[in-house]
């Protein structure tokens, strides 16, 4: 009984730890943008408007500075990869409106979760605890009635991203956010093959080998109806706007530097053997490890295959 007892109230107090610190930084949050708002007519460059409040970096501060220009209040929202809800791209667009949006993740429990952070009873936030693939996705948002006319779509599943954004409608959002793997540089226009239940870090003890290149991502996402605007100072998730919005943001794409520049490996999360972080910040470094793995060549109709070293050269 005391034990019970002992449990309760340490989940209370966790629970009331949580909520008091999640309405501290969305009031600090709240206050800086109010502030900084007033100088987004001058933005040339992402960078300058970066700012963390419950995203990974700085998303929180991108999206709200696009958000402003295309003039979104209430935002309609699909978020794919958002662990229990307390850091991702969509918990402050969420606070903010309680506006309608989707929430996915193959995490156990999601719903558990994702109720420790915030109050599901608040908005119109639905969730759904399900593994996200090609053949599913659609069959997921139109579950959900937002298979389209949504302000922002985000995708973070660390994996077969590429597969999964192919099948999605053209201009789906207003907004679009994706990540991409660094690792596979500025030039090629390749992904990991669109394997059932691919998992980055049971793919390869390293963690570098998911997803798609950079220019892949924009290649696909022009299809798509999108134009690329920048990425966040870590290089690793891509902003862009739908191509009816793309005017609004012409200083943002006439400043838009080589894709080398964007590329650059600056998150150095990969893993030894033993799952410790290793540190590495050289390409060549993280490829060596990875050098015999299957890469896909969507820069043609017919995706072709190869090993990585076969592809990229001198590693």
């Amino acid at each position: 009984m005391f034990n019970e007892i002992k449990n309760r109230a340490a989940y209370f107090i966790e629970r009331l730890f949580k909520k008091n610190n999640a309405q501290t930084k969305h009031m600090l949050g709240s206050i800086y943008f109010d502030k900084v708002k007033k100088k987004y007519n001058n933005i040339n460059n992402l960078d300058e408007v970066e700012y963390k409040v419950f995203s990974q970096t700085g998303e929180d501060g991108i999206l709200h500075y696009l958000f402003d220009q295309i003039k979104i209040n209430n935002a309609k929202f699909v978020e794919i990869g958002v662990g229990d809800y307390s850091e991702c791209n969509t918990r402050f667009i969420y606070e903010n409106s309680f506006s309608k949006g989707l929430i996915i993740d193959v995490e156990k429990d999601l719903r558990d979760k994702v109720s420790k952070n915030i109050d599901l009873w608040r908005g119109l936030i639905e969730i759904e605890n399900i593994e996200v693939d090609a053949n599913n996705i659609n069959n997921i948002l139109d579950k959900h009635n937002l298979n389209g006319s949504l302000d922002l779509f985000s995708i973070d599943i660390d994996g077969i991203d590429y597969w999964v954004i192919e099948k999605l409608k053209s201009k789906i959002s207003k907004v679009f956010v994706l990540e991409y793997n660094p690792v596979f540089g500025s030039n090629l226009e390749i992904t990991v093959p669109n394997l059932k239940s691919f998992s980055r870090f049971k793919s390869h003890y390293s963690g570098s080998y998911y997803g798609a290149s950079l220019n892949a991502m924009i290649k696909l996402m022009q299809k798509k109806g999108f134009a690329y605007v920048g990425s966040n100072k870590l290089n690793f998730n891509a902003f862009f706007i739908n191509e009816d919005y793309s005017s609004l943001f012409k200083n943002l794409i006439d400043n838009l530097k080589n894709l080398e520049h964007y590329t650059t490996i600056k998150a150095r999360d990969s893993r030894d053997k033993m799952g410790k972080f290793d540190f590495l910040s050289d390409k060549k470094e993280k490829l060596q490890k990875i050098k015999n793995l299957e890469i896909v060549d969507v820069s043609s109709s017919t995706n072709k295959k190869f090993k990585i070293d076969e592809i990229i050269k001198d590693l």
